[in-house]
């Protein structure tokens, strides 16, 4: 009779035991720890994201509210306007992605509860089972006579240690029902966190909606304020046109000027070299060679030119925003920014030429090895021709319009071949 109890007992403490340990794997499994150390990185990158869209809208809109406060309906408001409108799009997109985050967890959450839920009620149900076992146990023999009516020593010591291990699977029983139900009141905690970080994303959207709508609309109005002044526009195409192709060949006179140089000054050194005289090699070819590397492996991470403000024109080909069949060309970039900004010089190198160009007021080119960077539409220069200059130095400020718009134009050169500045310049 006790042997057939001892067995029977032993069998059931050893089903629970074994559904326990596959019901811990089958947890572990399914909440996928990498998974959520995914969906984390995940919301953090576009919190990120958030940060600098919303510091860039509040760039734009302090630059808008100077250039209002002066005078409406100008082609850079428009430019600016669309920028904006963009960059209004791209933060609502962000939104949406971080919607789609926070509703991936807290569909995992609402899981890993409806997980720790079903351990609980299965390690209760087990529970129960364990003391039930204990209880009929109880009837049916004394623990003390079933220990003693032991038939050898060795039958004694499996009883004792039966029964240690069936105390303790109890009291393991009990804690882990205590951890699940800490685990689960925690998980309970993050879901309501995050529905309530849902609700916070869907007001941010609605909110940006709705300030995407109004700009759409302020949009639409400077359309169509700047459509009537067609005229007016085409000669202002016509004059930037001018003005650009000035610009373009400055700066080619100015690089041809310092290609020629330095072929002379090679030949100069080869006929010091073939006349054995003892002479020291020049050290402005191996200090240009080592600047030209570092301009060109510091891409899209050299600083602008201005501290704040936004790409208003950008380079390349593109349509018109008001005029229909007509196109505009840009060999660099226009950053409109605050009135009286510093303009800094964006990497290190030396002054090689300052001059006035008709509509772009000051400009100054700074070689940088066998790189250019050209910096116009100043209103005062604080540099001078051959001067050394080192990343963030300020060689001058921004003119304003008669538009209140303040707007630099900066171009990249790496020789005559003229290069988008946009893929150099670090990103906002």
């Amino acid at each position: 009779m006790t042997h057939s109890v001892f067995h029977i007992t032993f069998k059931s403490g050893a089903h629970a035991c074994c559904f326990f340990l596959f019901f811990l794997f089958v947890l572990g499994f399914l909440n996928h720890p990498q998974a959520y150390a995914q969906i984390t990185a995940d919301r953090a990158e576009l919190e990120k994201a958030k940060e600098a869209i919303q510091k860039r809208l509040r760039e734009f809109d302090s630059v808008l509210k100077r250039t209002t406060n002066e005078k409406r309906n100008s082609l850079s408001e428009l430019r600016a306007v669309i920028q904006k409108l963009e960059t209004r799009e791209s933060y609502i997109a962000t939104l949406n992605k971080e919607l789609r985050v926070v509703n991936l967890e807290i569909k995992q959450t609402s899981n890993q509860i409806k997980q720790l839920e079903d351990e609980l009620e299965t390690l209760k149900e087990e529970y129960a089972e364990m003391i039930y076992t204990s209880y009929k146990l109880n009837q049916g023999i004394n623990l003390i006579t079933f220990i003693f009516s032991s038939a050898t020593f060795k039958q004694f010591y499996m009883r004792l240690r039966y029964l240690k291990q069936y105390s303790d699977a109890r009291k393991k029983q009990v804690e882990r029902m205590e951890m699940v139900g800490l685990d689960l009141t925690k998980k309970q905690k993050e879901l309501e966190g995050q529905r309530a970080d849902q609700l916070a994303v869907l007001q941010q959207e609605q909110e940006q909606k709705e300030a995407l709508a109004a700009l759409k609309t302020e949009q639409q109005q400077l359309v169509n304020s700047l459509s009537q002044r067609e005229e007016e526009l085409k000669k202002e195409i016509a004059a930037t046109k001018k003005q650009q192709e000035e610009l373009n060949q400055l700066i080619k006179r100015v690089i041809e000027e310092e290609m020629r140089l330095a072929k002379a000054a090679e030949k100069v050194e080869e006929k010091k070299e073939s006349a054995d005289t003892p002479t020291e090699k020049l050290p402005a070819a191996p200090k240009s060679a080592a600047l030209s590397a570092s301009f060109a492996s510091n891409r899209g991470n050299i600083p602008w030119p201005v501290e704040s403000g936004f790409i208003s024109k950008r380079y390349g080909t593109f349509p018109h925003p008001t005029l229909k069949g007509i196109t505009e060309t840009n060999d660099g970039v226009d950053i409109q920014t605050n009135n009286n900004a510093q303009v800094k010089a964006v990497f290190a190198g030396v002054v090689t030429k300052i001059t006035t160009v008709p509509g772009m007021g000051g400009t100054i080119i700074i070689k940088h090895g066998d790189f250019y960077t050209m910096y116009s539409r100043l209103k005062t220069i604080s540099v001078k021709s051959g001067q050394e200059v080192n990343t963030s130095t300020t060689i001058g400020t921004v003119y304003t319009d008669k538009d209140g718009v303040s707007a630099l134009h900066f171009q990249t050169w790496k020789g005559l071949q003229v290069m988008d500045p946009s893929i150099w310049l670090s990103s906002k």
